[in-house]
C-alpha cells in the first residue's frame, strides 16, 4: 500500500509498505479521509514521532475491509470513524473510565501507525459505526470536534449564558456550534483572520471581533451589558489569545484552555489579576475519552451527525492524495500554503 512515512522531523516520505496484519480483535480499515491536525505540522517538520519511522496522521474515517476473528460487533463494508487513542486500561485512570488520562497509552500517528496511508490496522473496541448519511470526509473530523465537547462537558454551560471563543480555526468552529448548541447568546467570535471570523459568522456567531482593529474588550463589554461573557473557550493557543480569554471573561466566569503551548507560558499581569481578583475559574481540557469508551463525546457527534445538527462542510477547503503529503506540510510550516481551514488527504482516491 502507498503511505506517507515519516523517517525524521522533516523527512516525510511517500512510499510503497505492506498492507498491516490484524489480530483477531482488530479491524482493517481502509482509509477514506484523513485530516492535518495543527499539531501534525510541529510533529512531522520539528519534533518527530515517538519512535521512526512512523505513518502520521490521527483523524480519519474509513470503510472497513476486514475483521479479525473475534470482533463481532463490525463487518467488512461498514462506514467507520476511528478514535486514535489505545489507552493501557489498567492503570488508575483507566479504572476510573478517565482514559484521556491514561498512564501508558498508544496513540495512533505518534506512537504507532496512523492514518496517512491507504489502509490501517486499529483495535475494534476504537471504531465506531457512522451512519450512511455522513460523508466520510465529515466522519474524519469527529477526533477534533470530540476535543472540544470534551471540554464543553466539563464546564455549566447554561442557556443565554454570554460565550466567547478566541481562535476560530477548526476547533473553535467546532466550539462555537457546540456553544450554539447549548443556547448561548451572545456568541462571540475572536479571530485576527476575518476568513475565520466569516466562517464563524456562517454557522451563527452573533459578533466577530478582530483584535488587530476592534477594540475587543470595549465591544464585549456592549455586547454583555458590561458584564462580560459568562464562559470563555480559548482555541487559539498563543499567549494573546490565552490573555484575551482571561480578559473577556465576566466575575467569576469560566476560562476553557484548549491550546496547546510551544513555549513556557506567561499571563500579562492584567489577566493574572483578574484571574484571582475576579475569582475566575480555569479549566484545562486535554483530548477526547471518557465511558462509554471512547467517550460519550464520540458518540454525541456521531448523533449529531447523524441529526443534520452539526455543521461540516465548510470547514473543509482542501483534498489532497498522499503524494502531495511532503510538499504540503513543507508549505504549512513555511506559511507558504495560503489560506486554508482544514484540508484532507484522500488515501485511495
Amino acid at each position: 500500500m502507498k503511505a506517507a512515512v515519516l523517517h525524521a522531523p522533516g523527512d516525510l516520505r511517500v512510499e510503497d509498505v505492506p498492507v498491516p496484519e490484524i489480530g483477531p480483535d482488530e479491524v482493517l480499515v481502509e482509509v477514506k479521509a484523513a485530516g492535518i491536525c495543527g499539531s501534525d505540522i510541529g510533529r512531522v517538520m520539528t519534533t518527530g514521532t515517538y519512535r521512526f519511522p512512523t505513518i502520521p496522521g490521527h483523524e480519519f474515517s474509513g470503510r472497513v475491509e476486514r475483521v479479525g476473528s473475534d470482533v463481532s460487533h463490525l463487518n467488512a463494508g461498514d462506514r467507520v470513524a476511528v478514535a486514535p487513542l489505545m489507552p493501557c486500561r489498567t492503570c488508575q485512570w483507566c479504572e476510573a473510565g478517565k482514559f484521556h488520562l491514561c498512564d501508558d497509552y498508544d496513540f495512533m500517528g505518534s506512537r504507532s501507525d496512523g492514518a496517512f496511508a491507504q489502509y490501517l490496522c486499529a483495535p475494534a473496541t476504537n471504531v465506531l459505526k457512522v451512519p450512511d448519511s455522513v460523508s466520510y470526509e465529515v466522519a474524519a473530523t469527529i477526533e477534533p470536534a470530540a476535543i472540544i465537547l470534551h471540554g464543553i462537558h466539563k464546564l455549566d454551560m447554561k442557556l443565554g449564558d454570554a460565550v466567547a471563543v478566541i481562535g476560530c480555526g477548526a476547533l473553535g468552529y467546532f466550539a462555537l456550534q457546540f456553544a450554539r448548541l447549548s443556547g448561548a447568546r451572545p456568541l462571540i467570535a475572536i479571530d485576527v483572520d476575518d476568513d475565520k471570523l466569516e466562517l464563524a459568522r456562517s454557522i451563527g456567531a452573533d459578533l466577530c471581533l478582530n483584535p488587530t482593529r476592534d477594540d475587543v474588550l470595549a465591544r464585549v463589554r456592549e455586547a454583555t451589558g458590561g458584564r462580560g461573557v459568562a464562559v470563555s473557550l480559548e482555541c487559539a493557543g498563543s499567549a494573546p489569545g490565552r490573555d484575551l480569554s482571561i480578559m473577556v471573561a465576566a466575575k467569576q466566569g469560566a476560562v476553557m484552555l484548549y491550546g496547546t503551548a510551544y513555549g513556557d507560558v506567561t499571563f500579562a499581569e492584567k489577566a493574572f489579576a483578574k484571574i484571582v481578583r475576579e475569582e475566575l475559574q480555569v479549566v484545562g481540557s486535554w483530548n477526547s475519552y471518557s465511558l462509554p469508551f471512547p467517550g460519550k463525546e464520540w458518540f454525541d457527534i456521531i448523533g449529531l451527525l447523524g441529526d443534520g445538527r452539526l455543521t461540516v462542510e465548510p470547514l473543509i477547503t482542501h483534498r489532497a492524495t498522499l503524494e502531495e503529503a511532503p510538499s504540503i506540510f513543507k508549505a504549512l510550516k513555511d506559511r507558504s500554503f495560503g489560506r486554508y481551514h482544514k484540508i484532507l488527504f484522500k488515501p485511495n482516491d
